[in-house]
């Protein structure tokens, strides 16, 4: 994905740390993951969630994206659940 710039949302550094998420595991994911789902809507910028997989390990990044400045924003960063994700952790089980 290109972008002029990157920034972290408090939020997704606190998760981070929680969650032992290295920043190179998150930029590695924004460089190189795979769109899996599109929130046009959201506010203030539309966001996208990405997944990618850090040494096997799946990672889904919330990025919103200022379509003026080409700007991305990591909102959040987890570990999806296998038992609230398919098994290639592209789409939520129901």
């Amino acid at each position: 994905m290109k972008y002029a710039h990157i920034d972290f949302s408090a939020h997704a550094i606190q998760r981070m740390f929680e969650r032992d998420i290295s920043a190179d595991a998150v930029m590695d994911t924004v460089k190189n993951g795979e769109i899996i789902a599109e929130y046009r809507d959201d506010q203030p910028y539309p966001s996208y969630l990405l997944l990618g997989f850090v040494e096997s390990a799946p990672l889904h990044v919330v990025i919103g994206v200022d379509p003026e400045s080409s700007g991305l924003h990591v909102i959040t960063v987890y570990c999806p659940e296998r038992h609230l994700w398919s098994c290639d952790y592209k789409t939520r089980k129901r």
